[in-house]
């Protein structure tokens, strides 16, 4: 009898899974490609590609035969995108030009206070600086006060008045700073440095007062000396931290918004609804 041979026992491939996820991968990865290509359209090659679809499908004609009538080309021009107008209210005209005229008596204002103290402005003594918030007024202390002291002394007086003349005419708020360096001050009338600012402060504003500017406007605050703009440790800081700050308060105020629920009779959107769901005004 012949022998009959064992077969061998097949290898079994624990790996076939990895095609199967090759392929998945690949598949994922034409996905994300495709994905990727339909995002970034270039508008040039998307017209061009809108122009000649268009122009074959007006240009062929099929009859009653079946046969194809090729028509002559026909020119398609596709509108361009306008810009959107905005639309812009009368109550928004009305307060940007009040805007205006506030950003232009700021800058005259300025410029006033610039030329009634432009002999210290020109010795560095003073400065003067327009912002967002409006216009600051850095004053050396050495120029109104004696050391230790919070009187304004006779040489203070001129320029002082002549920025008060100025502020007079405004109606902007007023708030005048009293800054110090950070040697300490121990005396029967400033047990600190906080007592001194304070009172150096509110000795401007009494002159302010004095020359016509009216009290509901200003406010005075001492700071002593915790904000420095200079380095305490040198005499040249330490006498730049001993100053007088006026800031002319300028802020501009934003239109006052519509009611919740309400619409302005003068808003566009009042055109495209329908009577029934405007309310009333």
């Amino acid at each position: 009898m012949p022998r009959r041979h064992k077969r061998s026992e097949e290898h079994e491939n624990h790996e076939r899974w990895l095609v199967s996820y090759a392929d998945f991968i690949t598949l994922l990865f034409a996905f994300f490609v495709v994905m990727y290509s339909l995002s970034s359209v270039n508008e040039g090659k998307y017209r061009i590609l809108s122009d000649s679809l268009v122009s074959a499908f007006r240009s062929v004609n099929v009859n009653e035969s079946g046969q194809q009538i090729v028509l002559p080309p026909t020119v398609v021009t596709l509108p361009s995108p306008s810009p959107v107008a905005l639309n812009r209210s009368p109550r928004d005209d009305a307060a940007e030009a009040r805007r205006s005229a506030q950003v232009q008596r700021m800058q005259d204002m300025a410029e006033s206070i610039r030329r009634v103290l432009e002999p210290l402005t020109r010795s560095g003594q003073v400065s003067v600086t327009e912002g967002a918030h409006g216009i600051t007024v850095e004053i050396n202390a050495s120029v109104l006060f004696r050391a230790g002291e919070a009187a304004l002394g006779p040489a203070a007086a001129a320029p002082l008045e002549a920025v008060a003349q100025v502020l007079a005419g405004a109606d902007f708020p007023v708030t005048v700073e009293g800054h110090t360096d950070d040697l300490p001050i121990s005396t029967f009338r400033f047990p600190s440095n906080w007592e001194l600012s304070s009172a150096r402060a509110s000795s401007v504003v009494r002159l302010f007062v004095e020359s016509g500017v009216t009290a509901d406007r200003l406010t005075a605050a001492g700071y002593s000396d915790q904000r420095p703009i200079a380095n305490n440790l040198i005499e040249e800081g330490r006498a730049r931290n001993r100053r007088v700050t006026i800031r002319m308060e300028t802020m501009f105020a934003e239109s006052e918004p519509s009611p919740p629920g309400r619409i302005r009779p003068d808003d566009p959107i009042r055109s495209i609804l329908p009577e029934s769901t405007v309310p009333a005004a």
